[in-house]
């Protein structure tokens, strides 16, 4: 079989309906059952086959279920207090139960290397990106619903130091997974002819 009629025979209109169709729900709204560990597996697998110049991997994913959720919380409540230490208990409370809103917390980090001989940085930082949208793709065709989020947690230096980074990792995502709890609603998307255009050549100088 010629590569050609590989590609063609796994080209699948199953899977353009899947991107089109693909939605994020609010983590609040993401409920048991979150996905088992060999689906969970499949999905940060599929997460990893991203472009990434050079196999240079800058990228990590940390996996939190229950237990770790409930660790991470007790490290939001803290550093949200010592930062705000008049801070009323309920919103304490609110940082403590941020990690545990769906069954499955993904921490996605980045380590780019910023004297790499070949690769530009924002290559290695897109490749992350990337990464992290590959995962809500997955998700979405196992049949869940996820939320890719950053938050005032990811760029405090003391959560990054709770979750074993140096300074030069940045946490790019927390990606919540679990079942909706009610069918999210169409958001608007922009218009094709506003953000797509051909372009034939230069402009001809007058």
């Amino acid at each position: 079989m010629s590569v050609a009629e590989t590609v063609a025979t796994a080209a699948s209109p199953d899977t353009l309906d899947l991107l089109l169709t693909r939605r994020s729900v609010v983590a609040k709204n993401l409920s048991e059952p979150g996905p088992d560990a060999v689906t969970l597996q499949k999905i940060i697998a599929a997460g990893l086959r991203v472009p990434d110049h050079g196999k240079i991997g800058p990228w990590r994913v940390q996996v939190l279920l229950k237990e770790g959720q409930l660790a991470l919380g007790d490290v939001l409540a803290s550093v949200y207090l010592a930062d705000n230490p008049d801070a009323e208990k309920r919103l304490v409370d609110m940082e403590r139960l941020r990690p545990s809103r769906s069954p499955v917390l993904l921490a996605v980090t980045s380590k780019i290397d910023p004297h790499h001989p070949k690769i530009p940085e924002l290559e290695q930082r897109l490749s992350g990106g990337a990464l992290c949208q590959n995962i809500l793709v997955a998700a979405h065709a196992s049949g869940f619903a996820a939320q890719w989020l950053t938050e005032w947690p990811a760029f405090h230096p003391t959560v990054k130091e709770a979750l074993g980074h140096d300074a030069d990792t940045d946490i790019i995502g927390f990606i919540y997974i679990g079942t909706p709890t009610e069918a999210p609603t169409e958001r608007g998307r922009p218009a094709y002819e506003d953000v797509v255009s051909e372009w034939t050549g230069p402009e001809p100088k007058v």
